[in-house]
């Protein structure tokens, strides 16, 4: 054959690198090819890497008798050109010990070796008695060499005739993942026996028991995982050193658990064996390596944590002293099942998923077989959920493994058969992806390579490992065939994407659509879930009160019509939601209200079945906020604007006075028209509420979005007064009305809770009688306050004039030139202040731009205010804080007038303001924030200032806002009850165990703000 073909011929079958393979064969090897060694090359091209497999066969010494048996028996002639090709670390280990490639031929080839065949192989190896009862190491059993040096080429010889099985399809993954696990744990009896003989004369005698964790006791151990192992000790007899026995046997059993981690660790002429983490102990890394069964119950009785008890569900004995182990099972086995009924079982479970997948780096997360969404460890830790809810009542769940507790939850009616079957297959194929990434090195990694003559390789070799039509899988379904693509990678991606999502679907899968099962009543599994396990899992899923939300769910989902279908079908994924949410209950109660209230609706399901992002946001809103809840519950059809962000951004204002101005027009009566006008007001509000929940809006847009509404909502109701009574007395009003904004109003920082705080003047028109231009303008503005005061369908806008002239005691509506008359004779410097804040709203603007310009002569004075007006402010602000603060309430959690809160950050900006608004225009502005900044700018406070109050100030305002949405109802105090801290930290975007963070960032944040106001207010 001509050298191009041949090149040719190599490239077609699969070998990337011809030039090179040709070399190997023709020139390393001294093969024909074309002729008599044929058969190699067509045995080559099978492999997963034709290239790796052919440069292996090339390194490996010349062996007539491997030549002849690769041509005689082609049993071998598979799995050895198999391996190669997947395997580098593994053809290194031929490379290394040529003779080896025997364990891949004849019929032992095949044959499984039981645990106690892998432990007595590993102990003899290392020159250990595998018959007695503590094995220890012996040199001169096998011929003066180092014990740990030889354990590494057995163990590596069991793991090369173990993956031979495994790549040719020969043992189903469930065998794999055991026999890897058993041999992992020979290996640390060997590694023990080599420990034992290393110990220094005279060492107390003690009893060492290596409890197997994670997937090792789990029996589903990976080709290169940690070994995650609990070491339990005890003295082996009293007396006999002189010392403590207690002391002196934890101090050998130390020893020897720490010669075990040395020996199966340290790096010897073969290599490394695998890391052992002993890191699932008591207190982890900085708990004591070894511990008596009473420390370990003192421990876990008291101080351990859901997910320790969650690690126990594998515990199993590995290495060492059996009786010792059985005692330490004996004793945390009970503690594991009741972890379910701990009080912080909830928020804990939460927590720890949230851990792994923020640790996630993010170019990773969408390729991690392991940690991403849908990954190994979402379906491990979602199986052990269930299995510690139910596993309190039901010993068929508590097995090890994660294939075999599906199967036993699927038995129970714990979770639907279908599903587990779907899951347990997704499983597997994520366990062998990751059983070949890590062969090839014997490195442990979890993550989809980007490279794709990578993938195209793995590709390869899963489709040996599973090669299709009638292979029971995981759980015993028969896996159905798959279509063959020409292309591997594109095969393996594409089922990558299948699996994944069908993984992520699994909080649906495993936890919610059983519920429904359990009370649907519908044709279906003969096993179900009970009601009573139901409730169970409903509590243990973060609901407070199970029985009512199994009530709701019954009433949702029970019966034959569609609209009960289309709820079977959204209920999984929106129970999940809930849960995720901090009002679940709260959640599920709204959203049966929400749907009764539009069942009819063609719409309204139509709209959360097709659009998933409705139905989050929904449930998102539903269970998080009492305040949004409510305003929707009063017209449940806007739960169409979660459909599109658009819907939810701030509105302008002139088309929002445009429709509150029609809709004052179509109504004669005053009250009608108001009635409208804050129906338009409920639906903003409930439209800012939602973005604000769903993390859409800032703090600025939200006092934005609420100061716009609130100013059309006044000048609608102005114009309804002003019709009202110019029809009642038949003629047109004598006097020029306007509304001047003051407080957050004015200042454009209107929160939830805020009222709208006003002041009303007005201007007689030429030849009207001021007194009775006085008592036109002060029945508009009561009636004003009156209307939009009423009790009704929507929520009312309070209207608080206590900021004008001689507060309430004063007149509530005043004519320009009144007010000039006393702010230029009577006032005092806090209602100087107090105008800080004044924006023309509503009436006539000629008139607001009037008064505005007087009150800039007041506020912002020449040369600023006079000290002694200083000087009176701050004794204004000190008897505030010493009077107005609500008694036996703690100071420091009050976010408004507390040290550092919202008041504090006001009056320093306003002091500055008054103080150098004369000449810094910057601070001629009626926003807090804006005037800091100004100051800034300005350099009359430092950036650093700037920053600290500036975040105070924001946090303050989150707050009071994140109060209002979770109640329903204002409050200035950070709650002190846990419960709604942990609620207002989640609305706040904190996580759910991040209550005490938001308390110690307020904290933090009110001290630093409350030392720059001593410094810039008090000086």
């Amino acid at each position: 054959m001509a050298r191009g073909t041949l090149t040719g011929q190599l490239a077609a079958m699969g070998f990337a690198d011809t030039e090179r393979a040709r070399e190997l064969l023709t020139m390393d090897l001294g093969l024909d090819p074309d002729g008599d060694d044929a058969w190699l090359v067509e045995a080559l091209a099978t492999a997963a890497d034709p290239d790796l497999a052919l440069a292996t066969l090339a390194r490996l010494a010349p062996d007539p008798e491997l030549t002849a048996a690769l041509r005689s028996d082609p049993g071998l002639r598979d799995r050895l050109v198999t391996v190669l090709g997947v395997s580098a670390a593994l053809g290194d280990h031929l490379v290394r010990h040529p003779a080896d490639w025997r364990v891949l031929a004849g019929p032992g080839a095949l044959a499984r070796p039981s645990a106690a065949d892998l432990r007595a192989g590993l102990l003899t190896a290392v020159g250990a008695d595998p018959g007695v009862p503590e094995p220890v190491a012996d040199r001169a059993r096998i011929g003066g060499r180092d014990p740990a040096t030889e354990l590494r080429p057995a163990y590596r010889r069991r793991l090369l005739h173990l993956a031979a099985r495994d790549l040719t399809g020969a043992d189903p993954l469930g065998l794999v993942m055991a026999e890897l696990a058993d041999l992992a744990t020979a290996a640390l009896a060997a590694a023990l026996a080599i420990a034992r003989a290393g110990l220094p004369p005279g060492a107390a005698p003690c009893r060492l028991a290596v409890i197997a964790m994670g997937k090792g006791g789990g029996r589903e151990l990976n080709y290169a995982s940690d070994v995650d192992v609990i070491f339990v000790a005890a003295p082996a007899a009293p007396g006999g050193t002189g010392a403590d026995p207690e002391t002196a046997g934890l101090r050998a059993a130390t020893a020897l658990a720490s010669g075990m981690i040395r020996v199966c660790s340290q790096s010897t002429a073969e290599g490394a064996l695998f890391p052992v983490d002993p890191n699932l102990r008591p207190e982890g890394r900085n708990g004591p390596l070894v511990r008596t069964v009473a420390s370990h119950r003192a421990y876990y009785e008291r101080w351990a944590k859901t997910w320790e008890f969650q690690a126990l569900l594998k515990a199993r004995l590995a290495a060492g002293d059996a009786g010792l182990a059985a005692e330490y099972l004996a004793t945390v086995g009970p503690m594991v099942w009741q972890a379910a009924q701990r009080p912080d079982f909830v928020a804990e479970v939460q927590a720890m998923r949230r851990r792994v997948l923020s640790s996630l780096p993010a170019d990773e997360a969408g390729r991690e077989l392991k940690l991403g969404p849908g990954g190994l460890r979402d379906i491990e830790f979602a199986v052990q959920l269930l299995q510690l809810v139910h596993g309190r009542t039901d010993e068929t769940l508590r097995v090890a493994g994660t294939l075999e507790a599906l199967a036993a939850l699927a038995a129970g009616g714990y979770v639907g058969r279908a599903d587990a079957a779907s899951l347990a297959s997704a499983y597997a194929f994520l366990r062998g992806v990751e059983h070949l990434l890590q062969l090839r090195r014997l490195r442990r990694t979890h993550t989809l390579p980007e490279d794709r003559a990578v993938l195209r390789q793995v590709g390869r070799a899963l489709r040996r490992m599973r090669p299709g039509p009638g292979e029971a899988g995981p759980g015993g379904a028969d896996q159905p065939e798959q279509p063959r693509r020409a292309d591997p990678a594109a095969e393996l991606l594409e089922q990558w994407r299948r699996h994944a999502g069908q993984a992520r679907q699994l909080h649906e899968k495993l936890f919610y659509r059983p519920l429904l099962d359990a009370v649907a009543r519908l044709p279906g599994e003969a096993v179900r879930l009970t009601p009573a396990d139901a409730m169970v899992r409903l509590q243990a899923l973060g609901y407070a009160d199970p029985a009512g939300a199994l009530r709701h769910i019954e009433a949702l989902s029970s019966g034959v019509a569609r609209k009960a279908a289309i709820q079977r079908t959204l209920l999984p994924v929106l129970l999940g939601w809930f849960a995720d949410a901090p009002l679940p209950d709260a959640g599920l109660l709204a959203f049966r209200q929400v749907s009764e209230a539009l069942g009819d609706s063609p719409w309204y399901l139509r709209l959360l079945r097709d659009n998933t992002l409705v139905a989050q946001r929904m449930a998102r809103v539903l269970a998080s906020s009492r305040y949004a809840t409510g305003l929707l519950l009063r017209a449940p059809e806007a739960v169409a604007m979660l459909a599109d962000t658009a819907e939810l951004a701030l509105r302008p204002a002139e088309p929002l006075l445009a429709e509150a101005l029609a809709a004052v027009g179509r109504h004669p009566e005053a009250q009608d028209a108001v009635r409208a006008v804050l129906a338009i007001r409920r639906r903003e509000v409930l439209r800012t509420a939602m973005a604000w929940v769903l993390g859409l809006a800032s703090a600025q847009d939200r006092g934005e979005a609420l100061t716009v509404v609130a100013g059309v909502t006044v000048a609608a109701a102005l114009e309804a007064a002003v019709a009202e009574a110019e029809k009642a007395s038949g003629a047109p009003l004598p006097t020029r009305m306007a509304v001047i904004a003051m407080g957050r109003f004015g200042g454009r920082e209107m929160g939830f809770a805020s009222d709208a705080d006003v002041m009303f003047v007005h201007d007689p028109l030429p030849g009207e009688p001021e007194e009775a231009a006085s008592r036109a303008a002060h029945t508009v503005a009561e009636r004003l306050r009156a209307l939009l005061a009423r009790s009704g369908p929507d929520p009312a806008l309070q209207i608080d004039a206590g900021l004008r002239p001689e507060g309430r005691q004063g007149p509530l509506v005043r004519t320009l030139a009144s007010y000039q008359a006393y702010y230029r004779r009577w006032s005092v410097p806090w209602e100087a202040q107090a105008l800080l804040r004044a924006a023309f709203v509503a009436g006539d603007a000629g008139l607001g731009a009037a008064f505005i310009a007087m009150a800039d002569e007041i506020r912002y004075p020449d040369g600023g205010i006079a000290e002694d007006s200083v000087r009176e402010i701050r004794r204004i602000k000190a008897r505030v804080e010493a009077e107005r603060m609500p008694r036996g309430k703690d100071p420091a959690l009050n976010v408004k007038l507390g040290p550092g809160g919202l008041a504090d950050v006001e009056w320093v900006a306003q002091l500055l303001q008054l103080r150098h608004a004369c000449a810094v225009p910057g601070l001629r502005t009626t926003r807090t924030l804006a005037a800091l900044q100004a100051a800034s700018a300005a350099g009359l406070v430092s950036g650093a200032d700037t920053a600290v109050l500036t975040d105070a100030w924001q946090l303050a305002a989150r707050i009071r806002d994140g109060v209002m949405l979770m109640r329903g109802r204002g409050s200035d105090a950070l709650p002190s009850a846990a419960a709604e801290l942990a609620i207002v930290a989640r609305l706040l975007g904190y996580p759910p165990d991040g209550a005490q963070q938001l308390a110690e960032d307020w904290r933090r944040a009110s001290r630093h703000a409350r030392s720059a106001t001593e410094r810039l207010f008090y000086g």
